[in-house]
Order: structure tokens, then sequence, then C-alpha cells
């Protein structure tokens, strides 16, 4: 076993003897662990309430694409007789 200096020893016997004195039925996270929960519950709602002004903010509505409609207006034979070709080629 490595040796240990003298000040994590007597901070060991010190550690030791706290934890005998706890007694393991009434350790309560207390007023720090309030106080650190209450702060993470105000980050979240933060968090939340600038995430949802953000999303308002988003336009979902998608612009047609300008090229794609011309490829469309210019042939649209072709694009009626590929898919009619397809589907008949899966049958038979």
């Amino acid at each position: 076993m490595p040796d240990m200096s003298a000040s994590a020893s007597l901070a060991m016997t010190h550690l030791v003897s706290f934890a005998k004195e706890v007694d393991e039925d009434k350790v309560t996270p207390g007023v720090l662990g309030f106080i650190v929960f209450a702060a993470m519950a105000l980050a979240v709602w933060a968090l939340m309430k600038s995430m949802s002004r953000h999303m308002n903010k988003v336009d979902f509505t998608q612009a047609p694409d300008p090229e794609a409609e011309q490829a469309e207006l210019a042939e649209p034979e072709t694009a009626d007789t590929e898919t009619s070709g397809q589907g008949k080629q899966k049958q038979g």
C-alpha cells in the first residue's frame, strides 16, 4: 500500500469520524440541493422560452424552385411517359 502523507492520514481520520456521526436515515439534499435544482429548473425554463421564440421566427413554407418549374413546363410528355413505362415494366 502506498505511503500516505500525514495530512492525508489526518484528513481521512476526520472524514471517517464524521461519517460515523451522520445518521444515514436522516441525510437529505438540504438547502444546497434545492438551490441547485431550482437553478437548473430556471435554466431549462429560460432555454425553452428562447427556443419557442426562435421557432416562431422560422418560416416553414417552402418557396417553389423556379428551375424545377421550367423543366416541368418544357418536357411534360417525357415525364409522363417515363413514369408510365416504369409501371408497365413492374406489372409485366
